[in-house]
């Protein structure tokens, strides 16, 4: 058996969350799990392989930091995660790692390699290979071959007569065969690292499903790694994991479902809810969800002690919504606030800005929605495309792309940027929209005094909301 060392790169000055669906520096201080990798290197662990997860942009460790390591208990296999973002910083890491160990192999996964991988293997020589899309089997196969990986689906790699892709991997069916993630973080991570603005801290992110049946033009990880149908985790293997957390990890105080859509099949919701009701698991835990969700379903996920809901409602033009293929009404978002507020169920609201089709006139209908929905957190996004998506392609062949160099995809700062003009608006009309929205969202005094309100509450609850506003505040005043 090998030893692979899985790397999620540090980049950039701050704490880069590669794992979130537009990966950034977050203005609100939160980091992200790197739960692919971890998913891979539990599964690499349960075939026998060493496996080992540096974390480098949670520790803030350096490349040559990252080398060091490695050096001192050299693996067979190091695998990189990448990025669009983050690309050019993540091949330098490559580089770097083939000049400290000559003789390992290294291996790119994540969403830009998954994209472009001959593009990624002819930009860097150093790296071997790119296991494309799901590569929880691939990575174990490949560090498990001594021969040649002709036979290995899902992998990209260099060849004596240049580059060769082999045949896709068909997509994992059995998704209870997949470790839990959080023996993973126990194991390998220290969870104090972690921190999402909005959650109760310490916490914890998991999947309970991959893929996600709806059509939104710019989603990242449907069309990069796990595809367009919801294949999820039995409720039982679910909640045997959320008994694990409260075992294993005493400390942990919220579990965040990060599935693209937990409620894609309600169905499945449900019966992790009901589920969790009978067995009597007392734990706080939020999840992304649909606008057109039922009420009843609502309810049953707050019963079983589901604490936030986030919804991306994207904008308040109707005719943006139909551009995206978002595939909801303006009157969901609307009915569903109304559920919300009835069930006093807090919700983090996602907008984007600068899509297809927007205007002036459409983005402050976009701004206009989230005033009057009035979630308790909101988030406002330029519309950022990456390779891979339907929304990339329409941009690079509208010629509507301002530049292709990948560095520009995020602010000097590290936080999300607009590379796209469309037909009424430039990347810098969309970006100052994007500041104007977000001071007129929070600095209103409904919002600022709910905000003291909550920090009079706990302790924790004081820390937390100081922690996320002491970066927050300065994109505020600005």
């Amino acid at each position: 058996m090998a030893r692979i060392a899985f790397i999620n790169p540090s980049f950039g000055a701050g704490h880069y969350s590669r794992a979130s669906r537009s990966p950034a520096v977050a203005k609100s201080g939160t980091v992200y799990y790197p739960y692919w990798l971890c998913y891979a290197a539990g599964w690499a662990e349960d075939r026998g392989h060493d496996a080992s997860v540096i974390d480098a942009a949670a520790a803030g460790l350096s490349h040559q930091a990252v080398t060091a390591r490695l050096a001192q208990a050299p693996p067979d296999l190091v695998v990189i995660d990448t990025t669009t973002p983050s690309i050019y910083s993540d091949l330098e890491l490559a580089a770097a790692v083939r000049r400290a160990l000559p003789d390992v192999r290294i291996v790119a996964v994540g969403t830009h390699a998954s994209a472009l991988p001959d593009e990624v293997l002819r930009a860097e020589p150093a790296l071997d290979a790119v296991a494309r899309g799901e590569y929880d089997v691939t990575v174990s196969e490949y560090a498990g071959n001594s021969g040649s990986p002709a036979q290995i689906h899902g992998l990209t790699w260099r060849d004596s007569g240049g580059i060769t892709s082999n045949p896709d991997r068909p997509l994992l069916q059995d998704l209870d065969s997949l470790p839990f993630v959080t023996r993973v973080y126990r194991d390998h991570l220290n969870i104090n690292d972690y921190f999402w603005s909005t959650a109760l801290h310490p916490m914890v992110m998991i999947i309970t499903g991959r893929g996600c049946p709806n059509r939104c033009s710019w989603c990242l990880y449907p069309q990069t790694m796990h595809g367009r149908k919801f294949r999820f985790r039995s409720a039982a293997n679910v909640v045997d994991e959320f008994e694990f957390v409260s075992k294993e990890l005493p400390s942990v105080r919220e579990i965040g479902i990060e599935d693209d859509t937990f409620t894609a099949s309600t169905e499945h919701a449900r019966g992790v809810c009901e589920l969790l009701l009978r067995r009597g698991i007392d734990m706080r835990w939020w999840a992304n969800v649909r606008a057109n969700l039922d009420f009843d379903t609502m309810q049953l996920m707050k019963r079983a002690g589901c604490r936030l809901f986030i919804v991306g409602f994207e904008a308040g033009s109707q005719d943006v919504l139909n551009n995206i293929r978002k595939g909801i009404r303006i009157e969901h978002a609307e009915r569903f606030m109304e559920y919300a507020h009835k069930l006093k169920v807090p919700v983090r609201a996602c907008f984007v800005l600068g899509q297809v089709g927007d205007t002036p006139e459409s983005m402050r209908a976009t701004l206009d929605l989230a005033l009057r929905l009035d979630p308790d957190t909101a988030q406002f996004f330029p519309m950022i495309v990456y390779p891979g998506t339907e929304a990339y392609t329409w941009a690079e062949e509208n010629a509507r792309l301002v530049t292709r160099d990948f560095s520009q995809w995020l602010t000097p700062e590290g936080t999300h940027n607009s590379v796209v003009r469309t037909d009424a608006l430039s990347p810098d009309q969309v970006m100052a929209f994007v500041s104007r929205a977000t001071r007129r969202f929070y600095l209103r005094p409904r919002i600022i005094f709910r905000t003291l309100f909550r920090a009079c509450t706990s302790f924790q609850e004081l820390r937390r909301i100081l922690k996320a506003m002491r970066r927050f505040w300065k994109f505020l005043i600005r």
